[in-house]
């Protein structure tokens, strides 16, 4: 038996046995003959309040596989997780779940205990933890596709699976998370049927007709694109009609869609202030006015809802969603889901032009990033937009170079003169030869150049040397005619 030099000990032992039928364990006569006989195992005292607890963990095929298992099991103790050989995937599960309780919302938990006790536990529950392959949940997948099951639910059950699985590699219990790469894709989101403003305009004239109360829950859900929850949780406490603005609080939960509760919003930034314009205060109003029993009784256990039952409980968000269906077939509009009059809320605002920044800031999402990505969609009106915007960009571009390559081709008559007199400029600008003197240069000027006058046939020609007082500028380089002699 070998001690570390922590704690725990590593010894061999066999399971042969006596002539009684008992284990000879680590007392065996062939351990020490026979190297190869028998396992490796580790112990450790655990401490206990009361009495002291020793865990055995053997099968180890040698004596340094057991002690890195042995290292394993205290660092996991030392950590504040269990990081036991032996421990089955139904064990961490249920660990896991119990330790998640304290940190996630009532909804959360409810559909993560779902998936854990109706699917992860029946398919892998069985196997090590250690034990645990990407193949065994490759085949999982495999085998609920074939049965029938949606790929959405099927998703999410695996990211309840890859959630659990996420934190032993963060803890170090795992080197490498099973469920990495994802055995199956996020499947892609829904087209979504968003409302023009023609289509809202209609429902909401005649929700205001056909009934009254939920015209104003869902003028306000339009109007300021508050969640579901968030607009069902609102209390009046937290409305000021005077200064036209309201703060969310809490939200409207419902676990298993029958049981609510009250939650904290969505993320930390869903706790803020909102906007409200002068349409979502004049449904406020209306709806004070129409259900002053709502918030008025202290002994109500949904106290102060703003829209809420005539008895003051709270609305089912399950009985919302088919009123607004209903009201949207008697309407002649598409039919929606709540969450998207949220998303209608989002495509008015950036089909106007106002900037995401503000639109990111309206909705309270934590990024822009997120606004970008998912309440950056866009009405066929606005898409057209854009489309034509570039058309016009590169209309004008193209243009403005036609407008240049033809003032180009087509310039002045007086710009072509201009030229001409340049160049000959140039040309009559003589150069002085290098055997002048500085001060002959100086007495040059451009020679003019004139025609000597017809000659007779009995007179003899001019001398080369005088004629008129004028003599030859032959040599004068770049210069012809004549020019004044010099006295």
């Amino acid at each position: 038996m070998r001690t570390t030099a922590d704690r725990g000990r590593i010894y061999r032992r066999c399971g042969c046995r006596d002539t009684h039928r008992r284990q000879l364990g680590a007392h065996c006569p062939r351990l020490l003959t026979d190297h190869h006989h028998g396992t490796w195992t580790f112990a450790v005292d655990i401490p206990a309040p009361h009495h002291r607890t020793t865990v055995r963990r053997g099968g180890f095929t040698g004596h340094d596989t057991a002690k890195a298992a042995l290292a394993t099991f205290l660092e996991g103790e030392a950590g504040g997780f269990n990081a036991d050989p032996s421990q089955t995937v139904t064990d961490f599960l249920h660990t896991w779940l119990a330790a998640k309780t304290l940190v996630l919302k009532p909804t959360t938990m409810a559909r993560y205990r779902d998936y854990v006790h109706n699917d992860l536990v029946p398919a892998f529950g069985s196997l090590r933890l250690d034990d645990l392959r990407h193949r065994h949940i490759s085949a999982f997948v495999t085998r609920q596709l074939a049965a029938g099951r949606g790929r959405t639910t099927l998703y999410r059950c695996l990211a309840t699976l890859s959630s659990a699985l996420g934190d032993t590699v963060r803890q170090h219990r795992l080197a490498h998370s099973p469920a990495s790469p994802p055995a199956l894709r996020r499947p892609p989101s829904p087209e979504r049927q968003i409302w023009t403003d023609e289509e809202a305009v209609r429902f909401l004239q005649y929700c205001h007709q056909a009934d009254a109360d939920m015209a104003d829950l869902f003028e306000f859900l339009i109007g300021t694109g508050l969640r579901k929850g968030e607009a069902l949780g609102l209390h009046w406490d937290d409305v000021h009609l005077t200064e036209r603005v309201l703060y969310v609080r809490c939200t409207l939960s419902a676990i298993d869609n029958n049981h609510l509760v009250i939650t904290p919003p969505k993320t930390r930034t869903s706790k803020n202030w909102v906007a409200i314009s002068s349409r979502v205060a004049a449904a406020l109003r209306h709806r004070a006015r129409s259900a002053p029993q709502a918030h008025c009784d202290p002994h109500a256990p949904f106290t102060g809802l703003v829209f809420c039952r005539p008895d003051g409980r709270p609305l089912q968000p399950r009985a919302v969603l088919d009123r607004l269906r209903q009201l949207s077939d008697e309407a002649g509009v598409p039919r929606v889901s709540v969450h998207d009059l949220r998303h209608l809320a989002a495509t008015l605002t950036i089909t106007a032009g106002v900037p995401l920044t503000v639109v990111s800031k309206t909705l309270r999402h934590s990024t822009l990033s997120t606004t970008a990505n998912v309440y950056s969609h866009l009405t066929q009106q606005a898409a057209r937009e854009a489309v034509d915007t570039i058309e016009h960009t590169l209309t004008r571009a193209e243009q403005k170079a036609s407008r240049q390559a033809r003032q180009k081709l087509l310039r002045s008559p007086r710009d072509h003169i201009q030229r001409l007199r340049e160049a000959v400029n140039r040309l009559r600008s003589p150069t002085p030869p290098s055997f002048c003197a500085t001060e002959e240069r100086s007495q040059i000027r451009p020679a003019t150049t004139v025609r000597p006058p017809a000659l007779r046939t009995h007179e003899k020609p001019p001398s080369r040397k005088r004629e008129n007082g004028l003599r030859p500028a032959s040599k004068l380089v770049g210069t012809t005619g004549f020019e004044p002699a010099t006295p």
